[in-house]
């Protein structure tokens, strides 16, 4: 499905972003050890710190990104892929129901 599609790509985005943040952290931390402004276990605490509250951060993204997408999709109009399958089920009741009413007809 096409939305579907969207979302892991938009999804897939926040991946890349979160590894070229952490990338850029340990870049950054290697060469405050480097200028001897914090030592190489402050280093590993920090980008550590760091990471555990942006992918904390992101997974709170993720969650809001799905409830307004499903808001905005209902607003629209869209069924949920539920509803899709009961009113599927519906017309094949029907059409079971149509064809029995017609072979009655012709016998």
């Amino acid at each position: 499905m096409d939305n579907n599609n969207w979302i892991q790509q938009l999804l897939m985005v926040g991946v890349g972003t979160t590894s070229l943040v952490a990338e850029k952290l340990r870049e950054a931390s290697e060469q405050l050890v480097r200028e001897g402004k914090i030592d190489s276990d402050q280093a590993k605490t920090m980008v550590d710190d760091l990471m555990t509250k942006l992918r904390s951060e992101q997974g709170n993204f993720e969650e809001n990104m799905e409830r307004q997408l499903r808001n905005t999709l209902r607003d629209l109009g869209v069924p949920r892929q539920s509803e899709m399958d009961e009113l599927r089920g519906r017309i094949d009741r029907l059409e079971r129901q149509v064809r029995d009413l017609e072979n009655k007809h012709w016998r």
